[in-house]
């Protein structure tokens, strides 16, 4: 057994000296590394400090989201932010911030690592809970002077929240805490 594991390791550093070197990409950066290796979860945890409003992310929204995401959301060269609400069950579903998306929390996550979509990370961490706010408060979900941050944001009700079918499955989500773990069933 030890003389085929041997084997396996000698190949697999042969194969890997062998692979070609296309002088594509490079390390990342520590710094690169560290902004990474961060998430957000539902329940907020991993928000980091910084807070914003609609009304003072409009500007940032319209120099960085308009030309693609529309004015007011409605869509552009890209998908829409707005609308859909009861249209999940139609034939043509839009599927839309406003009408899908679950958790305001993860919103702010998916602006923070993706957007602008030609320099995403660029945002600061004020900016990034003010177009939060500026796409919950073109929703109508938010007020457009409610104040987003890190406590703020994952009270937010999203109109979707409850529209996901949860995985029962015992080794994926909430069943893997112990709250979930006395109230599931035990197997025979």
């Amino acid at each position: 057994m030890r003389s085929c594991l041997l084997a396996l390791v000698i190949l697999s550093a042969a194969l890997w000296a062998q692979s070609p070197n296309y002088g594509v990409g490079r390390t990342p950066t520590p710094e690169e590394i560290r902004y990474w290796d961060s998430s957000v979860a539902p329940d907020g945890t991993g928000l980091p400090e910084g807070s914003g409003t609609a009304a003072q992310g409009q500007e940032v929204y319209t120099n960085r989201c308009s030309r693609c995401h529309g004015s007011k959301g409605e869509g552009g060269d890209n998908e829409a932010l707005v609308g859909g609400v009861g249209s999940l069950t139609s034939p043509k579903p839009l599927r839309t911030v406003g009408s899908y998306w679950p958790y305001a929390s993860t919103i702010w996550d998916y602006i923070n690592r993706a957007m602008p979509f030609n320099q995403p990370g660029i945002l600061t961490h004020d900016q990034v809970y003010q177009l939060t706010a500026v796409i919950l408060y073109l929703n109508g979900i938010i007020g457009e002077n409610d104040v987003m941050n890190a406590k703020t944001l994952p009270q937010v009700k999203m109109p979707n929240r409850n529209g996901f079918v949860p995985d029962p499955r015992p080794d994926t989500g909430p069943a893997k805490t112990g709250a979930a773990k006395k109230a599931a069933p035990k197997a025979k």
